[in-house]
């Protein structure tokens, strides 16, 4: 099933881009000046990714699938089908508003709700998709239609379905970021290399938890938790506000005591050691919500994540940090108090990676961001990963999370109560209706 896979994936972005939309439009509403470049490049990438690939794909190949597969689809897939015919008429009249609203023959507040109307008719458009399209694909469509859907869409030398075309709309969702507004972008800086090589990663076993309790006071915040994580691999934890997520992690770094239970890294029972002696063998931590010191310059913070590190290589480790945050590196005399959520947000990781993670733990990264920033924080994930990072993630962003992890856990009320492979999760019936909204 990775042809829904890659489809889920290409409505995750188009939800964020329409999401994007809809808070200018709200600014716009509400007096604040139009960004004619932002929405002319955001128009124009969907226009260019729907009618070029997410359409032909699903018009071509799933929607022939499941017509021979299942006659009660036929309906559903006449009117998404139709939706994709009419997708470019309501763009042109978009690009005609946007046009007279430059040119002043128009409201902002009348483009704002020509805006929302389109948004709205994307998003309406993915939900019939995610909630009954591909459950009938899933439960109607025969191993050999897998086949047929699996080599179209992941043909990496197929011009429309293929690995290049992917590359070429993520560099075009980039330079959209990188003109958004304050509000929903980094304010003009790509953040990560998107292309790095992909690392080999011996799967020998990293972390092992085992039967780990830990108690605020009388209340149990964590009762009974294994989990493990292999070199080289990506692990996602996933649950509600109040599961657990955060309190694991501050166990793992040293900062939250265990009541029972033992933690092995690396062949090596940790449970007993400090914080800091945690972070000399590698265990290091992005937490929730940031935490940059303020007053301090984002050299410095980023300096101060490198304190265990010998002097000569502080130098080195700053110049990589800056290769992949460009943004910092422009800033780097600037107060990191000053900087927007998202730039304190990379501040954060590349503070966790100065120094020298051989476990990098990711805390709740999309946190309190704009919908495009989202998409930015886990491209810079996925590049740790293909670099041989080994990354255990804590986010609420379910779907987000699934979708990048070699494996998850589902922690709830402090209890581990799933666990398998990111795709195995995602097709969850379980944890599509609690954690996805699907």
């Amino acid at each position: 099933m990775d042809a829904l896979r890659r489809i889920s994936e290409d409505h995750n972005n188009l939800w964020r881009l329409a999401t994007a939309l809809d808070q200018h439009a709200e600014e716009l509403a509400h007096a604040q000046p139009l960004q004619a470049e932002f929405v002319t490049r955001a128009l124009l990438y969907l226009e260019q990714y729907a009618e070029r690939m997410h359409h032909p794909k699903e018009d071509q190949v799933l929607f022939v699938c499941l017509r021979n597969r299942h006659a009660g689809a036929g309906e559903l897939i006449d009117r998404l089908q139709a939706d994709h015919t009419q997708g470019p008429q309501h763009l042109a009249r978009l690009r005609t508003a946007l046009a007279e609203a430059e040119g002043g023959s128009l409201a902002l507040p009348t483009l704002a709700q020509q805006v929302r109307e389109y948004t709205a008719s994307i998003k309406h458009h993915i939900l019939l998709e995610e909630r009954q399209l591909l459950p009938l694909a899933r439960k109607h469509l025969l191993p050999d239609d897998w086949a047929v859907l699996d080599r179209a869409f992941l043909d990496a030398s197929d011009p429309v379905f293929g690995d290049q075309a992917q590359a070429e709309f993520r560099e075009l969702y980039h330079r959209i970021v990188s003109v958004a507004p304050e509000s929903l972008g980094l304010g003009g800086h790509v953040v990560g290399a998107l292309k790095a090589a992909p690392v080999a990663a011996a799967r020998d076993l990293l972390l092992q938890v085992h039967d780990l309790h830990s108690c605020y006071g009388r209340i149990e915040a964590l009762k009974g938790l294994n989990l493990e994580v292999r070199r080289g691999e990506t692990v996602a934890l996933v649950g509600a506000n109040g599961a657990g997520k955060t309190t694991f992690l501050r166990t793992l770094s040293g900062v939250q005591p265990m009541s029972a239970g033992r933690i092995q890294f690396d062949g090596q029972d940790i449970s007993r050691l400090r914080a800091d002696q945690r972070v000399r063998l590698g265990i290091c931590q992005s937490p929730e919500g940031r935490q940059v010191f303020g007053p301090l310059s984002i050299e410095d913070n980023l300096r101060l994540g490198a304190y265990t590190r010998p002097r000569d290589d502080v130098a080195a480790a700053l110049e990589k940090i800056y290769a992949m945050f460009p943004v910092l590196q422009e800033k780097r005399a600037q107060a990191a108090g000053t900087l927007s959520g998202g730039q304190q947000q990379m501040l954060a990781i590349g503070r966790a990676l100065m120094g020298a993670p051989r476990l990098l733990l990711l805390d709740e990264p999309s946190m309190g961001l704009a919908p495009l920033l989202v998409q930015e924080v886990f491209d810079v994930i996925r590049t740790l990963q293909s670099q041989g990072m080994t990354i255990l993630l804590v986010e609420q962003n379910a779907l987000a999370a699934l979708d990048i992890a070699d494996r998850a856990y589902v922690l709830e009320t402090g209890s581990i109560t799933l666990s398998g492979t990111g795709q195995e999760l995602i097709d969850s019936p379980q944890v599509r209706s609690a954690y996805l909204g699907m």
